[in-house]
């Protein structure tokens, strides 16, 4: 089949994915990334292609296929303008339809500046983040205000506490949202005034984030009042929202502050069965296009079954060249404790921001708790 009306003259230029396809006979995973090009495309069988354009250059090609243990790597390039000019649209030719595939995983993502220049990325990244904070000599503290159903006030003293025992990174749980026992205006602003509070006595630079995620017509409201009412840092479950969500955000010059993209639901993208996205992509490339500058996942060894591997991933995710667009700051997360910090300072890079949530919580002195978590940590030195 060809086409009467010529298409207007492509670029040439492509950007290319890895996908990860299970199985150990080549001429199947063949048929299968075929498909995957098709799919991605045109959504149509080879024979109902236009010949010319469509068939020669929308249509994904297959550049590369290495095999793995037990699958094999393949290379499909797509023409930038089969992307549009959004991350939807990107997002969508990436996996789109195949993500409902099995045994097809998306390993990485290689894209050229052509794309990569049409997002800001992240505003601040892990260099900005540092500056924010002035901390240039360890890695980086973070917490989260715990648990749900405590009142504003009460939060707010935690975060205190916490401020004055020199943690740099502060977060709501993600659990607390706009509920009737901690209303979001209140504990933003309670938990706000805290932290400043303590950054005053301290002359440390703490910085609140304060959870947004919300309906998605309530998003920016809740974004533009944290802001107002002093939060130096903004907190939103992506998964829950979507990646251009926080593109949205991390793009507002109105708002201009650190964005701390939480992993909440975003682990149903992610399988330990070959399908889905890697760790790499999820939780470290994706949020980087979006603009996130910390990108919050589970460690390895935790109450979730991530593996080193997985979490190698996520650091690979941050900082990989991509373009432009700036590193950022990877923050392992999900039932780390301090007796474990040694081994996981010797494990993450040095540009990681340490979340300790609930095991900072034990006794009565929160305070003390972050001063020793502050001391373990601060041994870890560059290089």
């Amino acid at each position: 089949m060809s086409l009467t009306t010529p298409l207007p003259i492509l670029s040439g230029e492509r950007f290319r994915v890895v996908y990860r396809i299970q199985g150990d006979d080549e001429n199947r995973v063949r048929r299968v990334a075929r498909g995957i090009a098709l799919e991605q495309t045109v959504e149509l069988p080879d024979e109902l292609v236009p010949t010319g354009v469509i068939a020669d250059q929308i249509v994904g090609q297959i550049e590369e296929v290495v095999p793995t243990v037990d699958s094999f790597d393949v290379t499909i390039s797509y023409a930038v303008e089969c992307a549009g000019t959004g991350l939807t649209q990107l997002l969508n030719v990436i996996f789109g339809n195949t993500s409902m595939q099995p045994g097809i995983q998306v390993r990485r993502l290689d894209l050229p500046e052509s794309i990569t220049r049409t997002f800001k990325g992240p505003r601040f990244g892990s260099a900005g983040l540092r500056e924010r904070l002035n901390v240039h000599d360890r890695p980086l503290l973070a917490t989260a205000l715990k648990p749900m159903g405590m009142n504003a006030t009460d939060l707010a003293d935690r975060a205190y506490a916490f401020a004055l025992g020199g943690i740099d990174l502060i977060k709501d749980d993600h659990g607390l949202a706009n509920q009737v026992f901690c209303p979001f205006e209140e504990r933003t602003a309670r938990c706000a005034e805290a932290v400043a509070r303590a950054n005053r006595e301290t002359g440390l630079n703490c910085l609140y984030a304060p959870n947004i995620t919300a309906p998605v017509d309530e998003i920016l409201d809740r974004a533009r009042f944290a802001k107002a009412a002093g939060a130096g840092a903004l907190e939103i479950s992506y998964g829950l929202t979507g990646y251009d969500t926080l593109r949205m955000l991390a793009a507002d010059d109105s708002l201009a502050l650190p964005i701390l993209a939480h992993p909440a639901l975003s682990g149903s993208f992610v399988s330990t069965s070959g399908s889905g996205m890697a760790t790499a992509v999820t939780f470290g490339q994706l949020v980087r296009l979006a603009g996130g500058d910390v990108s919050v996942f589970v460690s390895y060894g935790g109450r979730f079954p991530y593996t080193e591997a997985d979490c190698l991933g996520v650091i690979e995710g941050c900082t990989v060249e991509m373009g432009a667009l700036k590193p950022i700051m990877a923050a392992p997360g999900g039932g780390m404790t301090l007796a474990r910090m040694p081994e996981l300072l010797a494990f993450y890079p040095f540009d990681t921001a340490f979340l300790v949530a609930g095991g900072l919580y034990s006794g009565d002195d929160l305070t003390a708790n972050a001063r020793a978590f502050a001391s373990v940590v601060s041994a870890r030195k560059k290089g």
